[in-house]
């Protein structure tokens, strides 16, 4: 069969069961749109930046477990694609990014729209491609969807010169992909395994410590029979949110700087932290050196460049969640036994009375607070289908301590790079993998500016998101910080001067505007945008000030957390 590079592409993106891409095009990309028009398998969405672009395509993955795809043709294009390759890159996403390059001839001149797009994203990429060859097309194709998704998933870039995309070739379809040096671990050393078991079986203080790595691998029903089999209780990070049920018993709830004190006591004073598809981040560590300072501690990761990379490690095992998971499972039902289950006790008792004490909450008065706004998504939303998306920021915060997740892939948010912006992207590539989901974006006023403009792509393609602005008229993250760290002295924080009317602003790209300025107005507002079968925006005027607590100042130790209220 005779194609040329361009339908070659679009016809193994076809065969690797890609539904959607998420792109502008250009210049560099007119021959690949060309070809995809002819596509009855693909639907292009078109966005109105290449970042949100990335950004959709990264919610879609985290919604659905695919492979996301996005497009953008060469030099400021592909450059636009790059904080959403990093962000994709820092979480572990499996997104396939697809450039346009300039003709093969003038590479290296500095010619019109060039820029190394391979040389530019080689540190935030599983890995990437410049073709130089359209024969090379399908079997590329085939190993970047291969790479994205297995192993620790991730990016992979496809850089592709015009010349090379209306090349002529005898198209064919590999049936397998030959990568001799891409072998990642499954499943876990039998020895590590049993030497892993016995200090759980042993330990009266144990704690897991579930990451994104859990979601990743599908391993949440796993995760949950094995708290449950050795009644150990269960700390996640902001990535981890929805590995285990949020209101289930043994929820320690996520740990780290606006964690709970419950889950940061309780890993400080843990004699064994099982660490399960974490990477032991700072944000959820803080001071490493008084980190789980009493315990032993059990790393479980795909990536064995994560294990000790960090924090010491005492046993390590690399492989897949999942499948260690069920190698535990199957181990301790032979090694169980009463009196490791009831040494135990003592610990849930003191884990049962920092709860008590130390619950998430706020002042109850008529003020209208953010914290109550997102419980009261979370009531409204508690019994259907919801995916909710966050920008960054206090709104994240927020949006992690106060909705309780209890299903994976439900709560998509930027965690290593906290990218300001993504929410809204995020939201529309969510409803895109998920039609049937109520698809929520709960957002701050400095992120949503950032990418305001998307709002078109949610109207234009009848993606009924809703996005709930938590306004308060500053960068309320930075403002925070200066006032507790820098004497109130704040600077360029301010938004109020110059934010937009964000009803109006809807309106003018046909999404329907609801704003909230009292408490009481919540909830009907919420009620009247979940029923709009259309784009919703409502713009809730919170207090200016509020600051998210409980907090872990930078540089502190977990237990060093401060804020919040006691009873």
């Amino acid at each position: 069969m005779k194609l040329t590079g361009a339908a070659a592409l679009v016809k193994t993106l076809e065969k690797e069961g890609v539904e959607v891409i998420f792109g502008i095009p250009g210049g560099a990309t007119l021959p690949f749109y060309d070809a995809l028009k002819d596509s009855e398998k693909i639907h292009h969405i078109l966005m109105r930046h290449e970042q949100c672009a990335a950004h959709a395509a990264d919610g879609y993955a985290r919604a659905s477990g695919k492979v996301g795809t996005c497009s953008a043709t060469s030099g400021p294009g592909a450059t636009n694609l790059v904080t959403g390759i990093v962000n994709a890159y820092m979480d572990s996403i499996p997104i396939l990014a697809i450039t346009g390059q300039v003709p093969s001839k003038v590479i290296g001149t500095d010619a019109f729209q060039e820029a190394d797009t391979t040389g530019i994203t080689l540190p935030a990429v599983k890995h990437s491609y410049l073709v130089t060859d359209a024969k090379e097309i399908p079997r590329i194709v085939k190993e970047a969807f291969y790479i994205a998704l297995n192993g620790r998933p991730g990016p992979v870039v496809i850089d592709i010169p015009r010349d090379v995309l209306q090349t002529e070739i005898d198209y064919y379809y590999p049936d397998e992909v030959d990568l001799p040096g891409f072998k990642p671990t499954l499943k876990g050393h039998a020895k590590q395994i049993k030497l892993a078991l016995k200090e759980m079986l042993n330990a009266k203080r144990p704690v897991i410590f579930a990451g994104g790595g859990i979601i990743t691998s599908g391993a949440s029903k796993e995760l949950l029979e094995f708290a449950e089999l050795m009644n150990i209780p269960v700390a996640y990070t902001l990535m981890g949110k929805g590995a285990f049920p949020e209101i289930h018993k043994l929820s320690l709830g996520m740990i780290g700087m606006h964690g709970t004190k419950c889950g940061n006591y309780a890993v400080t004073e843990s004699d064994l932290l099982i660490g399960i598809g974490v990477r032991f981040d700072d944000r959820a560590t803080g001071r490493l050196d008084r980190f789980a300072p009493h315990a032993k501690i059990i790393h479980i990761d795909i990536d064995p460049a994560e294990i000790g990379k960090n924090v010491p490690i005492d046993i390590p095992i690399v492989g897949d969640a999942k499948t260690i998971l069920k190698q535990f499972l199957e181990a301790a039902k032979k090694m169980i036994t009463k009196e490791s289950i009831n040494q135990k006790e003592e610990w849930h008792k003191k884990i049962k009375d920092w709860k008590k004490k130390y619950p998430l909450t706020y002042p109850q008065d008529n003020a209208l607070r953010p914290q109550y706004v997102v419980e009261q998504i979370y009531e409204l939303t508690k019994d259907k289908k919801t995916i909710i998306t966050t920008g960054v920021g206090q709104n994240q915060m927020w949006a992690a301590q106060y909705y309780k997740v209890t299903k994976p892939r439900t709560f998509i948010s930027s965690g290593g790079l906290g990218t300001m912006g993504f929410g809204l992207p995020a939201a529309i590539g969510a409803q895109v993998a998920s039609p049937d989901s109520l698809v929520i974006d709960i957002d701050g006023d400095g992120s949503i500016q950032m990418v305001s403009q998307d709002l078109a792509t949610a109207v234009y393609n009848n993606l009924p998101i809703k996005i709930v602005i938590l306004n308060n008229g500053y960068l309320g993250m930075v403002r925070q910080w200066q006032q507790l760290f820098y004497k109130k002295r704040y600077m360029a924080v301010d938004l109020a001067v110059g934010t937009p009317d964000f009803v109006k602003l809807a309106d003018a790209y046909g999404a329907v505007g609801i704003r909230v300025t009292k408490k009481k107005e919540v909830k009907s507002a919420l009620e009247e945008a979940f029923k709009t079968p259309k784009t919703v925006l409502i713009d809730v005027w919170i207090e200016r000030e509020e600051n998210v607590f409980p907090m872990v100042p930078a540089g502190a130790a977990l237990d060093e957390i401060i804020g919040g209220l006691e009873k």
